[in-house]
């Protein structure tokens, strides 16, 4: 993990970006750590269990969660932004130069246009889980896997996907919980989806 003035030094950067472009809501900025960079920074978790890939790819990173704190955090490991909002990739960029991430790729794209295949592909806030599994299971390498952030474990959502699932011979083989250091509530979970083509 690199030192706390790395953090400090992007969370600043970040509210002064989220005034101009309201990337998270108003009401999220005091907990900017808890909700959105403890929250990016769960991925250790698949890493403890599934071990360190060397690509990831965060489609719909938006505001740049996770692809920044997970950037910052492990600099060998090569991420790629992506988004097709260009006000937000322009803010990803920002960090990425005054912050001199080295290992971030940012991308204005949508994800169906773009070409690359990664060992990890990940997703936050985005969609219901049968829309992504559409746009991340072609983005990943041969036994790669894709790791969906998701607030609750949906058995809704999850039923939903099945079919997309079974389309592109890909299986969900974890769901990790993991609590947000919140006063309130807040369980969230990685669900974890190998492709088996």
């Amino acid at each position: 993990m690199p030192d706390k003035a790395v953090f400090k030094k992007y969370m600043k950067l970040f509210l002064e970006e989220n005034q101009k472009l309201n990337l998270i809501s108003k009401n999220d900025e005091q907990f900017l750590w808890e909700k959105h960079v403890c929250d990016s920074l769960s991925m250790e978790l698949f890493f403890e269990k599934y071990s360190k890939p060397e690509t990831i790819l965060d489609f719909g990173t938006g505001g740049g969660f996770p692809s920044v704190p997970l950037a910052l955090a492990y600099p060998d490991i090569k991420i790629t932004a992506l988004d097709s909002i260009a006000k937000k990739i322009r803010a990803v960029e920002l960090f990425k130069s005054n912050l001199g991430i080295d290992n971030l790729d940012v991308v204005c794209s949508r994800v169906e246009n773009y070409q690359g295949q990664f060992d990890v592909v990940t997703s936050r806030a985005v969609s219901s889980l049968k829309n992504i599994i559409e746009y991340a299971i072609p983005k990943l390498k041969c036994g790669g896997y894709f790791v969906a952030y998701k607030s609750r474990k949906s058995s809704e959502e999850i039923a939903q996907s099945l079919p997309v699932l079974k389309k592109y011979k890909a299986k969900i083989v974890d769901i990790i919980d993991y609590k947000l250091p919140l006063d309130e509530d807040h369980t969230r979970n990685l669900i974890i989806i190998k492709s088996i083509k």
